[in-house]
């Protein structure tokens, strides 16, 4: 397994992992980004996010990290990562691991305070995963809040 920086050309591969990623959160109906606002939005004049992908010996991309930035008044620069997705069939061979370490990295090496994420109260997977290998803290207390236009 290989994690490198991901590419343009990567973005339907990755576009097919986030509506994987949507389906498994029984959401896919709520994706409407495109390959085209991701190649503007990644890799425009002023890009506002980045990913990883992970490869396997064939070269298929079997799982993405997408990341932005984004600045705390009490912390400084933050890492925020959007999602991490392995597909189900790579998922317990250690992609997950690979492609998270490697976010890690990316932000400590753009002098990030560190890293923040979400994750559904009942993707226990995830939860597991987050506390085993990285004694992640998980806080309750904050309520998301969005508006959409």
């Amino acid at each position: 397994m290989t994690v490198r920086k991901g590419k343009k050309e990567d973005l339907p591969k990755v576009l097919e992992l986030v509506k994987e990623l949507a389906e498994y959160e029984n959401a896919l109906d709520q994706v409407s980004n495109t390959v085209e606002m991701m190649e503007r939005d990644g890799f425009g004049e002023s890009p506002i996010f980045g990913f990883f992908v992970a490869e396997d010996d064939k070269k298929n991309i079997v799982g993405i990290s997408i990341y932005y930035y984004r600045y705390s008044t009490w912390t400084g620069k933050r890492l925020y990562l959007e999602d991490i997705v392995v597909t189900k069939s790579e998922r317990g061979n250690g992609v997950g691991r690979q492609l998270f370490d490697a976010t890690i990295a990316h932000g400590k090496a753009t002098n990030c305070t560190g890293m923040i994420w979400q994750v559904l109260h009942w993707n226990e997977p995830a939860i597991n995963f987050y506390k085993k290998y990285y004694k992640a803290e998980l806080d309750n207390d904050w309520i998301n809040c969005s508006i959409d236009w």
